[in-house]
């Protein structure tokens, strides 16, 4: 698709940013923040959940449509999950610790904190909450940050529990996992000040290099999600959900734009053909006896086919919007929300089975003419008169330009229908968490990660890229505390950030490692007990087997440090092995020579050792 004038179009952009906070235990309750594999879980349960009124008696938009697919929800929990998470108690106070955190990133936005912190409901029927909401609760607003083009608002700064995780789709409805449920989470709103997708992207990585400064967000993937507001000045607001990396989020602002601006150019050409969309048939028999597996499937089911005639719709249905997207898979994700696998219509037909003379009987049947389309579903009777009826609604919306809704994120940046988009009705107070006043005066104001790179340089003598690659990494809140606790800056860097990669490629299961794990390494190649050389092979005994501790690995594997006298005789062995080698050359056989000590002594001894020792002995013989 080819690149807009953002200007022109009148592009209006705002992200909303899904943290989760690294803290020891959830937000309302005291269970532990891991997550855990579904095979851990050792009990489950189900529920049902429909939309509630707000305090004002409506219900809202986006709830009530949830409620219309009938599901059960099944949860898995584990031996942590507690009677908060399955919604059978209240919730508790709201967690200090992650308070704390959300005041720190508050200040790196330079944010107002509110004087008190109430905690809110927002309604979510979709089973991701087994309460069927979600607590959400004010911190800061009014806060900005800067990108090359310009400044761009923060509007607020929430604190809010994590949803479950959608485990699988069951033939009942929806399994999720509880482990995830509760996690503190930050969710930061820009304001709509963002023109381009280019600075969106810029906005999303500088709201990320603050996260990451405070030392206690959660990394990793799906850790963070980026919801996107886009909009066009002839189109509407629609809320993309669930970006999952940074990277997207350029390529999601500009297909957005690129399919608003399309829907608009349909608007307008269907308003010229003055286009309208017709009655909800049936046409079962059309299809009698057809050769269309999809049809005759679900007619030899019991089912039936419906229709719906476009008219003034033809080629239009089938047009591109995104890449790979036309108006009829927008039609297509509306029918699929309730039960059917999608539609059929004549921009595409015939195809798949369809004959051309059934076509033509199709609109015969119901009364389309050349310049008009028809769409179609066979499925269940039930789910095909309900997805021809979503179908046909969404195509009156065509007629009006760009629907506001919500959509989800694809993974090759584009978009599919969600559901409407949320209204105020969703919201109204959490009566059983009593409100909170945030004192910000005891809050320090974290260094930011650029600020980090310079002092690593500075402080620790690091080189550029190795320092850059700590303070972003994932390890920096560990490097800190182990430097702190004394341990060689250089050895520990180079650990975190190459060892553990070059492990990695190798194969290593370095994803078994744990922070007792490292800690416990770092400190015997402090004391001496580990020669630096033996670091990498401790990490993959105790990557194989992370039950035990650093001490029982290095004994099992005898990666415990050599004395001087034991590496000055595997020195001496190797020297007189190759002893023709060393009268030949001299000391140039010193660098083939080191590497054959190194591998005798199997990381037991330290590498300036051997070095000191092998030059002596060649010196001796020279």
């Amino acid at each position: 698709m080819s690149e807009y004038d953002y200007d022109e179009l009148g592009l209006v952009a705002g992200l909303e940013i899904h943290q989760q906070l690294d803290t020891a235990t959830k937000l309302f309750c005291q269970c532990p923040t891991e997550l855990r594999e579904p095979e851990e879980a050792t009990r489950t349960f189900t529920r049902y959940l429909h939309p509630t009124r707000s305090e004002l008696g409506e219900i809202d938009d986006a709830a009530l449509e949830e409620s219309r697919v009938e599901r059960e929800f099944e949860y898995l929990a584990y031996d942590t999950t507690c009677l908060v998470e399955e919604d059978d108690e209240p919730p508790h106070e709201l967690d200090e610790e992650a308070l704390e955190t959300a005041l720190e990133i508050a200040q790196l936005m330079a944010m107002h904190p509110v004087d008190q912190a109430n905690v809110m409901r927002k309604i979510v029927v979709d089973g991701s909450n087994t309460s069927g909401f979600q607590r959400s609760t004010l911190i800061a607003t009014e806060g900005e940050i800067e990108t090359s083009d310009g400044a761009v608002g923060i509007e607020d700064l929430l604190l809010e529990e994590e949803s479950a995780q959608r485990v699988e789709e069951t033939a009942d409805g929806v399994r999720y996992s509880l482990d995830r449920l509760g996690i503190p989470l930050v969710e930061i709103g820009t304001k709509p000040d963002i023109s381009s997708p280019e600075q969106a992207l810029e906005a999303a990585e500088r709201i990320g290099m603050l996260l990451r400064s405070t030392g206690k967000v959660k990394r990793g993937l799906g850790t963070i999600r980026q919801d996107v507001n886009v909009s066009i000045e002839e189109g509407a607001r629609v809320e993309i959900k669930g970006v999952q990396s940074l990277d997207d989020i350029d390529d999601i602002v500009r297909n957005e734009v690129g399919r608003q601006a399309e829907l608009v150019a349909i608007r307008d050409e269907l308003e010229e053909r003055e286009a309208s969309v017709g009655e909800v048939q049936d046409v079962t028999e059309v299809f009698e006896g057809t050769d269309s597996g999809v049809i005759a499937g679900a007619l030899n089911s019991g089912g039936s086919v419906t229709a719906v005639p476009l008219y003034g719709f033809d080629g239009i249905v089938g047009r591109e919007i995104a890449p790979d997207r036309r108006l009829g898979t927008e039609l297509s994700d509306h029918a699929k929300r309730h039960g059917a696998g999608g539609i059929f219509h004549t921009d595409e037909l015939p195809a798949y089975g369809v004959t051309e003379a059934e076509v033509d009987a199709l609109r015969d049947a119901v009364g389309a003419g050349p310049e008009d389309a028809v769409a179609i579903v066979a499925a269940d009777a039930d789910v095909a008169e309900a997805a021809i009826e979503a179908a046909a609604e969404r195509a009156g919306t065509a007629l009006e330009g760009v629907p506001e809704e919500t959509r989800g994120a694809n993974d090759d940046g584009t978009t599919r229908y969600l559901r409407p988009l949320p209204g105020a009705a969703r919201m109204y107070p959490e009566t059983d968490v009593p409100p909170v006043e945030p004192d910000p005066s005891e809050v320090p104001e974290p260094e930011l990660l650029t600020e980090k790179v310079e002092r690593y340089q500075d402080e620790y003598d690091l080189g550029a890229g190795l320092a850059e690659q700590v303070a972003y990494g994932q390890h920096m809140p560990l490097f800190e505390d182990v430097v702190a606790d004394g341990i060689d800056p250089t050895l520990a860097a180079s650990t975190l950030e190459s060892t553990l990669t070059e492990l990695r490629r190798d194969d290593v299961p370095v994803e078994n490692l744990t922070r007792e794990h490292l800690e416990d390494v770092f400190e015997m190649a402090e004391t001496g007990d580990l020669p630096n050389e033996g670091v990498p092979d401790l990490l993959t005994e105790l990557a194989e087997e992370p039950d035990r501790t650093a001490e029982e690995a290095a004994e099992s594997a005898g990666l415990g440090g050599a004395d001087d006298e034991e590496v000055r005789e595997a020195v001496v062995e190797v020297v007189e092995r190759n002893e023709a080698q060393v009268e030949e050359e001299g000391m140039q056989a010193f660098s083939g020579l080191m590497g054959e000590c190194m591998g005798a002594m199997r990381g037991k001894a330290d590498g300036d050792l051997v070095s000191q020792l092998l030059r002596e002995e060649i010196q001796k013989r020279a």
